[in-house]
């Protein structure tokens, strides 16, 4: 794939600037790193953003997650492999991303299900980190950002 452009948040240092304290705010409050990182991957699998897939998951991996994990996070809900805590950051995070697929976006039983494994200061971070997820997916998609080719 061919990006239709260099990547605007690029092209605005201003924006890369805002990009990166938002990404500091969210990995600040306390949230597991491990959770924050499957909730970047699930939400990107749903935008469809190969770039964000791709180094989502590879930051994953090089902070010690496992394959099973990374490769069942699209099926989070029929594996064994993430705690009542993760399973409630995936399902916030599925929500969140998609706001129009129920009138009432992120129902009470997901809200409250996080609610009861993170306080509010986590949930600020892990909501702040959905919305700038979701960024760099509707930066990414419609400019046809491509996933790295050499990994080597």
């Amino acid at each position: 794939m061919q990006a239709r452009m260099t990547n605007p948040a690029a092209l605005l240092p201003d924006a890369t600037k805002a990009i990166n304290l938002l990404y500091k705010a969210a990995h600040s409050a306390g949230v597991p790193g491990a959770t924050l990182e499957l909730v970047h991957l699930r939400a990107s699998q749903i935008n469809g953003c190969s770039p964000c897939v791709d180094a989502g998951a590879r930051s994953a991996k090089k902070n010690g997650e496992s394959d099973e994990r990374l490769f069942a996070v699209a099926a989070w809900r029929d594996t064994p492999y993430f705690t009542d805590a993760e399973r409630a950051a995936l399902a916030l995070a599925e929500a969140a991303t998609r706001l129009a697929d129920r009138a009432d976006a992120v129902p009470d039983d997901i809200w409250d299900d996080a609610a009861k494994h993170f306080g509010e200061q986590e949930l600020a971070a892990i909501v702040l980190w959905i919305g700038t997820t979701n960024l760099f997916n509707r930066i990414n998609a419609p400019t046809r950002q491509p996933a790295p080719q050499n990994w080597g």
